[in-house]
């Protein structure tokens, strides 16, 4: 069920107004009943998300007020804190805990060990020119449309299978809004080698299931199934309909990636997510304190890079331009920017830097030139 224009807007105002007061109020000590406005919130929320716990008066209805109540808190913090353009706030995520959150969308903490494998960028690259802008979204056939994991932990997946789409896009061998062609990550979450399903894995791990399986099905022969349960892999049952020669791992150096990306194509990325579960639009640019670089645990899509002009409230000082990043997320189109978010791009934000991944679906000897579009 979703909300007229007019309500959604009384809703944004009163979540505003609350936020500023629920920091100052929340603790230990706080007493009910609560404030009827967060109440009366709370229910636009319930309605808006199609949410329903217990009854009024039972304890998980309770709790969830709770938790709530700490996350609008949470998200005003953020927003004074956020040194870009980006606006936090309620989302649909917000009643779930912090730790919840983590255990939803994430991935393993661990790591694990990542592949043996030097960061390169192709020596081509030398003495390219960066353009401005880039958003392979603006070209036809190249990006999907946004998908949503649920209750699985499959970002690594759903980011790998992007990746391989995309360059398959690029080279015209498919077309991303082809169902009927379209790689998906599915046989990932059965056929891959940790065979842990929707228990979370890595992009790597996703990588080396398509070299040792030779290649993906497609999504109309393999559908996605957000079960924790592991289903049996039906990877030799289904024609192949993209496969890749390698993967490599980029240098961890933004305008590099930015290169790459604009000559390449697509790239998978792994970054910590925290700041995600409130996030609603605008480009986030985090200290270190507030989204640690070297705690990644979520992969997405890096499909484009641009710069945002921001207005100066005072005469005295000249419109700035904010760098950013483009990100497919995969919580569905509802959230975020209608499926995508953007980073801050030059300060290695949320640990953009750490984990570029992308496949290789042409032999090295080639190089077909692509051109991102603007």
């Amino acid at each position: 069920m979703t909300l007229t224009a007019p309500l959604s807007c009384l809703l944004a105002l009163m979540v505003i107004g609350l936020a500023h007061g629920i920091r100052d109020s929340l603790g230990p000590q706080d007493l009910d009943p609560r404030p009827l406005e967060l109440k009366e919130v709370f229910k636009l929320f319930q309605v808006q998300f199609n949410r329903s716990y217990s009854n009024p008066a039972g304890s998980e209805h309770s709790r969830r007020l709770d938790i709530f109540a700490h996350n609008l808190a949470k998200a005003q913090q953020l927003q004074e804190e956020d040194l870009g353009t980006a606006e936090f706030g309620m989302t649909s995520l917000s009643d779930l805990t912090e730790e919840e959150f983590g255990k939803i969308f994430g991935h393993q903490k661990a790591v694990g060990e990542v592949p043996r494998m030097g960061r390169k960028v192709g020596s081509e690259q030398q003495g390219e020119t960066l353009p401005r802008t880039c958003d392979w979204r603006n070209k036809a056939g190249i990006i999907s449309r946004i998908k949503n994991q649920e209750n699985c932990k499959c970002c690594w997946a759903m980011a790998a299978a992007d990746n391989i789409e995309a360059l398959w896009g690029i080279r015209g061998r498919i077309r991303a809004c082809s169902p009927t062609l379209s790689p998906f990550a599915s046989e990932l979450l059965d056929c891959n080698r940790c065979g842990d399903g929707c228990q979370g894995g890595f992009v790597w791990d996703a990588f080396i299931t398509v070299l040792n399986n030779s290649g993906l099905a497609s999504e109309k022969d393999y559908p996605f199934k957000a079960s924790v349960k592991t289903h049996r892999c039906l990877a030799n049952k289904y024609r192949k309909v993209a496969w890749i020669q390698d993967f490599i791992m980029l240098e961890d150096n933004e305008h590099k990636i930015a290169q790459y990306l604009a000559t390449h194509g697509p790239i998978t990325v792994t970054i910590n997510m925290k700041l995600l579960q409130h996030y609603k639009k605008g480009v986030i640019k985090a200290k270190p304190t507030t989204c640690d670089p070297q705690l990644v645990n979520h992969s997405v899509l890096l499909v484009g890079f641009g710069a945002e002009t921001v207005s100066s409230q005072s005469h005295l000082r000249p419109h700035r331009s904010t760098p950013y990043w483009i990100l497919k997320n995969s919580w569905g189109a509802h959230w975020g920017e209608e499926g995508y978010f953007r980073l801050h791009r030059g300060s290695n934000s949320c640990g953009i830097t750490k984990y570029p991944f992308t496949a290789r679906v042409d032999q090295p000897v080639r190089k077909l030139p692509v051109s991102c579009p603007p």
